[in-house]
């Protein structure tokens, strides 16, 4: 007979695999940008501090992840390994492509988040309390990842404002959603709140972003099957 605990470790690790998965979606989606930069062999008005973002909060969560840190969550290391590679790569390709300016400005963007990220290892590493040493790694991966599933706030207000799903890409919030809600319930599973409490609060974010492409797709829909020129006989 299968113990609950046993069920539960299956159940935690299904949930970490498809938030694996689903991730793998969110890492992809900046590719068709990236295309544009290289065809135009230019970064044009598009930003890069997204990406250095998403790097710093890869890196704090996949140190969050490891043995040293936190108990049982290789899932979380991994995913956030492949996430700061892909990261890495879309910075690289920015800086390479960015006029002068710039270049200078991401390089050191870049350099501050290597440095931040060795500080927290290295000052994480000075806490021989594992219970110390586990809430102090866990508040700032948990804060950044918080941060991270807030940005999407600005396209929520922009979505209500302009009444178009135009600025929220469908795969997009699909891929959020989806991420969050399998790592909120890894986090559940293994007990670990810097995991379930900020992808809650991803979930919660995506659920909404769904709602409203939905309602304001059908909305546009509705309207463009209503008559340009309306005629008075």
């Amino acid at each position: 007979m299968i113990s609950s605990s046993s069920v539960l470790a299956i159940c935690k690790d299904a949930a970490g695999v498809a938030g694996n998965i689903f991730a793998f979606g969110l890492f992809v989606s900046p590719m068709p940008t990236f295309r544009r930069i290289i065809r135009n062999q230019s970064t044009e008005q598009f930003s890069g501090l997204p990406y250095i973002y998403a790097l710093l909060n890869c890196l704090l969560c996949m140190w969050y992840g490891t043995p040293l840190i936190s108990s049982d969550n290789v899932l979380v290391t991994t995913v956030n390994s492949i996430g700061a590679v892909f990261q890495l790569i879309y910075i690289i390709l920015f800086i390479v492509y960015a006029e002068k300016v710039k270049k200078l400005r991401m390089l050191g963007l870049l350099l501050v988040v290597f440095a931040l990220f060795a500080i927290v290892v290295a000052g994480s590493l000075q806490i021989i309390d594992r219970m110390m040493r586990w809430i102090f790694v866990g508040t700032l991966s948990g804060a950044s990842l918080v941060s991270m599933f807030a940005s999407p706030l600005f396209i929520i207000n922009l979505v209500i404002r302009t009444k178009s799903v135009e600025f929220m890409p469908f795969y997009l919030s699909l891929s959020t959603f989806l991420m969050s809600s399998s790592f909120f319930l890894y986090g559940l599973c293994n007990y670990d709140p810097f995991i379930y409490v900020p992808n809650g609060m991803g979930t919660i974010l995506g659920i909404v972003q769904l709602v409203l492409y939905f309602y304001y797709s059908n909305r546009s829909r509705e309207d463009s099957r209503e008559p340009l020129i309306v005629s008075y006989g």
